[in-house]
């Protein structure tokens, strides 16, 4: 069985257009192209009732820590049945990714990412531990090229690294941490004690700290310079159009606080000084004239911020496919589709073989199928599927011995029953899943 390190497990057709594949493939007659339709069908929707509980596990228990929950619950947890609905959900949830087929970035990984330059000209800061629990998963690590203007009429084509799908789960701490860190609530983004989820597409590597509601914006050193230099080469002639009056107010602080002797210094009129109009007016058109200037530059500094804010907006507006307890929808109906594909794909070329195979025989067969038919590269996980079809088992009445959808000889060679006996086994599981009389 080969390993490849530039391949995903992930199987990018549909279920339907896999059993399509199977069929175009020639191996089976037309009254069992049929029979192998009606196997898909019954596989799909037991296995579619199969990850239903799944779902409605990890809705139970994100109940507790949803942040957009609008129900009320009728029994009081416990601080210790709350940490043990915690872990379990975090791992029934990394569970489901992986049946999904996505990988783990790990937080060593995902910490050198953030510190990797954006896309979006931005100084960011993400707090990793604001964070009880976090988890990022991802699938679909490509290369894509695209257009960044660099300036008004030209453009410059990168290659970036994206990953085509990203999903993050993070358990806030609670409301104590924030409070010690003298956080306040209203400019929090995110309820303390909570966990968010968010399931994002095309997302650049180096742009996944724009996904944390915890992120914190600033200048970058070259937008800071941009302001700062015309800032002080627009303060110069302020302060020479106003330095009489600036003259004029230190001429009167020295009048009123040492004497007259560093007023005569100053080239200014005691009489001046006496009158305190002149002092007031002064000290008004100093603080108008250098007052309007940093509000100018105050709000083309805010103006920057908000375009930063926009463009970050933009980007997980037009990339988002779904946050918190709608992600679980999406995710098991994701592991769902990827569970039968492999399954129909290792029923059918184990149906279909005309040698023997073992797991690692089976899955250099599916791979080189793949790519040879379709032109198309996967890892395939043998392993799974394989499992998956030993545990479809049922007994025909009480004194026969189980009968399993897959079995293994002594040498570890599969097999796999005919498909009017496949599609009776699992037609007997569904029969008997409720049992009430």
């Amino acid at each position: 069985m080969a390993s490849y390190g530039d391949r995903e497990a992930f199987i990018p057709y549909s279920r339907k257009d896999i059993i399509e594949l199977c069929l175009e493939d020639g191996q089976l007659s037309a009254s069992d192209a049929d029979k192998f339709r009606e196997f898909c069908t019954i596989l799909a929707a037991y296995y579619h009732f199969k990850f239903h509980s799944y779902l409605e596990s990890l809705k139970d228990n994100y109940a507790l820590f949803n942040p957009d929950a609008d129900t009320k619950t009728i029994t009081e947890v416990s601080s210790r049945d709350l940490t043990d609905r915690e872990a379990e959900l975090v791992a029934d949830f990394q569970h489901i990714l992986e049946r999904a087929n996505y990988v783990l970035i790990p937080e060593d990984s995902l910490e050198r990412a953030l510190e990797e330059e954006s896309l979006i000209k931005l100084k960011t800061k993400v707090d990793l531990n604001d964070f009880d629990h976090l988890v990022c998963y991802c699938r679909g690590d490509v290369y894509e090229k695209i257009k960044l203007k660099k300036l008004y009429f030209w453009e410059k084509e990168v290659t970036i690294n994206l990953f085509s799908r990203v999903v993050l789960l993070l358990k806030f701490k609670n409301q104590a941490y924030f409070e010690r860190k003298k956080a306040k609530s209203k400019n929090l983004n995110f309820t303390p004690g909570k966990m968010y989820l968010y399931f994002y597409k095309n997302i650049p590597k180096y742009d996944l700290e724009l996904l944390f509601p915890n992120i914190k914006i600033s200048m970058t050193l070259k937008d800071r310079l941009l302001f700062g230099i015309p800032a002080i080469g627009a303060a110069i002639p302020v302060i020479l159009k106003t330095l009489p009056q600036l003259t004029l107010i230190i001429a009167a602080i020295f009048f009123f606080t040492v004497g007259t002797v560093n007023v005569l210094d100053l080239n200014v009129r005691e009489e001046e000084i006496r009158d305190f109009m002149p002092v007031l007016v002064a000290t008004l058109s100093l603080a108008i004239a250098l007052g309007g200037f940093a509000f100018k530059q105050y709000s083309n500094y805010k103006s920057k911020l908000i375009k930063f804010r926009k463009d970050v907006t933009d980007t997980l507006f037009f990339k988002n496919l779904a946050n918190n307890e709608s992600v679980f929808q999406a995710l098991i109906d994701a592991a769902e589709e990827e569970e039968c594909k492999e399954i129909i794909l290792v029923y059918y070329h184990l149906l279909t073989s005309s040698v023997p195979l073992t797991p690692d025989e089976l899955d250099d067969c599916i791979e080189t199928w793949m790519l040879e038919k379709f032109d198309t590269k996967i890892d395939f996980d043998i392993n799974g599927p394989i499992g998956n079809l030993e545990e479809i088992c049922d007994q025909v009445n009480e004194n026969s011995d189980e009968v399993c959808l897959l079995k293994k000889d002594p040498g570890g060679v599969c097999s796999v029953l005919p498909l009017d006996e496949a599609k009776s086994l699992i037609d007997s599981i569904w029969d008997r899943v409720f049992l009430y009389t």
